[in-house]
């Protein structure tokens, strides 16, 4: 059953019971996608086109991986016409893989594509349209000659595609949106949504609706807004197409997963979704795992416990907006969410067990020292700590042994709601109590209300957690209650890419609607299930990483990925196609090191022209591949040095960083 929610802003089934969102059915090959179908996984090479040998195999090995749809890039009619030999190959081995055609600029090479493969993905922002920036002042009149004008030249691929049935993706991308849309919307999921649904009209005016929509963006935020929009506009057109997920340029290794599990996982959490792909700046058979273990999270989500309905809801879920609280020793209000270190399950032995959340002890000056990674609260079960906890950091214990400290001033307890409604002793400060959707009854909440002395940490042990948190959340909010509250989620038998997607999901699926004043994570077990033949795994264990400095740089990633705590330098990398003009791992990894400690500075690192200036969106520098050899790079988007020599590039981005008095020499 749908909740009754206003139709303006009921994006999907049910935000309290798992339900995927129906699409209609769109066949890509021999396999359809959208409807009752399965949640399909896809990726993208990153070969150039024109090497068959190259391309093919590393298809294979993307299909081995678990890769239902493969897309290859087709900049030019040559690597459209290559295709054909692509897919004879493929055939001759024996792979029947659906492949899909990436089309930016070239409208002739997406009509040869259409002959050729299963799918074609055009954008729509760069398509017919173009993008150099330029603020134009648009009459009604004028704005739809623009749109005749897209019509005329985009029916022609939209007829071959009816002939072939040839499927299509109008895939808008946040950062490449064009200057006539950018200036009629901004740059906003509005202008995202309509900028897709131009492209939909046209193809329903001729009939054709084989067709899949995207709204992809590096910030997670903006995605999710942009593909929530997306669905109540179709809902007001009488459309139900299939949507493909992704996070664009999420960049690499542990980030580029928390990223893309915020973004994916948040949507897939309320139902949408019907195909995703990871875009990770890694070969891209390592992209189908991730993917998958997201999708295969849903296939066991009903039944779960059962959670109250919503019959109104009372937050914008298509503008961002914190949740307000009152402040409380620096927890909730205007602060940004703290981080919790759980170090119940480990005996603390001296001051150097606090490094892996980002303390070091100086004995000499008998000064503890910060990272940008130190957790602002340390949770110690029952447990005494054999030296002064940093004064930056507030320790909590279990209430009982709390009540047993001589000390009670430097210290907070950790409480159940049995005990904080007793007469017992409670702390003169600040006390937490834990509860989750069962406890929080009318009674407690008038009782806590006005206590300004009382944070929550909210639990949940529902399979369907994070829509049963959210919905304590919207029972805060109805009552008018302004407690800050803690987001603690507990994990058992995960490994490591599943503790990071996961908590990345439920954690990231809060705070990116503006709920949450801090977070916690408990985990157990990961270490013992981590393929320990992944390069990733492997780097850990040599670096003998505790559980705590994982779950902790883990948490700080999910803030940073949410945009709610920004701790360490953003890089918007792309995923690398065979339209790359450098080799885009080495090279992010050249420049990670050499900036990864200037907190908060965006940069984004783009392979091509086509994910250069408009895909690095809202990036402070760019450094963009503008030809063999050569590099562009920008400021915010506006070109500072134009093709200059790849090997001067990472020092001459340095310059500009050091000319606009945004670098700091690391530690």
């Amino acid at each position: 059953m749908t909740e009754n929610i206003t139709h303006s802003k009921k994006y999907c089934n049910s935000l309290t019971k798992y339900s995927r969102y129906k699409t209609r059915e769109v066949f890509i090959g021999d396999i359809p996608l959208g409807a009752n179908n399965p949640i399909r996984i896809q990726s993208m090479t990153t070969t150039n086109t024109m090497d068959t040998k190259a391309t093919v195999e590393q298809t294979i090995r993307m299909v081995n991986a678990g890769c239902e749809y493969v897309r290859i890039t087709a900049p030019s009619k040559s690597e459209a016409e290559n295709l054909a030999n692509i897919k004879k190959e493929l055939r001759a081995r024996g792979y029947s893989v659906p492949l899909i055609a990436d089309i930016h600029f070239t409208p002739n090479a997406a009509e040869i594509s259409a002959r050729i493969v299963e799918k074609v993905r055009i954008n729509p922002g760069n398509y017919v349209d173009k993008k150099k920036f330029e603020t134009i002042e648009y009459s009604d009149e004028a704005y739809y000659a623009e749109i005749d004008r897209i019509r005329e030249r985009f029916s022609p691929l939209v007829k071959i595609c009816k002939e072939y049935g040839t499927a299509m993706r109008i895939g808008t991308n946040h950062g490449s949106l064009s200057d006539r849309i950018m200036s009629r919307y901004g740059d906003t999921p509005l202008g995202m949504v309509e900028s897709a649904l131009e492209f939909v009209r046209i193809c329903e005016e001729l009939n054709y609706y084989n067709i899949v929509l995207s709204m992809k963006a590096s910030n997670p935020q903006v995605m999710i807004q942009a593909y929530r929009l997306l669905i109540t506009k179709m809902q007001d057109e009488g459309m139900n197409y299939p949507l493909h997920l992704g996070v664009t340029e999420a960049g690499g290794g542990e980030d580029g997963r928390i990223k893309s599990a915020l973004g994916i996982g948040s949507l897939l959490e309320d139902g949408i979704g019907d195909t995703i792909r990871v875009s990770l700046t890694e070969d891209p058979e390592f992209e189908a795992p991730i993917a998958i273990s997201l999708a295969n999270r849903y296939k066991s989500r009903i039944p779960h416990k059962e959670i109250e309905e919503v019959n109104r809801i009372p937050f914008d879920p298509l503008n961002y907006s914190r949740r307000r609280t009152f402040e409380a020793l620096g927890i909730g209000g205007s602060n940004v969410p703290r981080v919790f270190a759980d170090y119940s399950k480990r005996k603390i032995k001296s001051p150097k067990d606090l490094s892996d959340v980002g303390y070091s002890y100086d004995q000499v000056s008998d000064k503890w020292n910060m990272t940008d990674l130190a957790a602002d609260l340390i949770y110690l079960g029952n447990q005494n700590s054999p030296f002064d906890i940093p004064i930056g950091m507030k320790a909590v214990y279990d209430y009982e042994h709390w009540l047993k400290l001589e000390d009670k001033n430097k210290s907070f307890p950790l409480m159940s709601v049995e005990d904080y409604l007793s007469d017992n002793q409670k702390s003169d400060t600040l006390s937490f109590i834990q509860l989750d959707i069962e406890l929080l009854n009318q009674a407690l909440m008038v009782k806590i209300k006005n206590d300004k002395k009382v944070i929550i940490v909210l639990v949940t042990s529902n399979l369907h957690g994070m829509a049963e948190q959210r919905r304590v959340f919207m029972k805060l909010l109805e009552n008018d209650v302004k407690k800050p509250v803690i987001i603690k989620r507990s994990y058992e038998n995960l490994n490591l890419d599943e503790l990071r997607l996961y908590s990345s999901t439920d954690v990231g699926a809060l705070l990116i609607d503006g709920f949450g004043d801090g977070v916690w994570l408990q985990a157990n077990d990961f270490w013992e299930k981590a393929d320990q033949n992944d390069i990733y795994v492997k780097n850990l264990i040599r670096k003998k990483e505790s559980n705590e400095s994982l779950i902790n740089r883990t948490l700080f990633g999910i803030l940073q990925a949410a945009r709610v705590r920004i701790s360490k330098t953003e890089y918007i990398a792309c995923p690398s196609c065979g339209r790359t003009l450098f080799d885009l791992q080495e090279t992010t990894e050249m420049i990670r090191k050499r900036t990864e400690h200037l907190k908060g500075v965006k940069i984004a690192i783009m392979g091509c022209i086509v994910n250069g200036p408009g895909e690095m969106a809202d990036a402070d520098y760019g450094y963009v591949g503008s030809g063999i050899d050569k590099i562009t790079l920008y400021r915010g988007k506006d070109i500072v040095q134009r093709n200059i020599n790849a090997e001067f590039a990472v020092d001459s981005l340095i310059d500009i960083i050091k000319g606009d008095e945004n670098w700091v020499e690391p530690e």
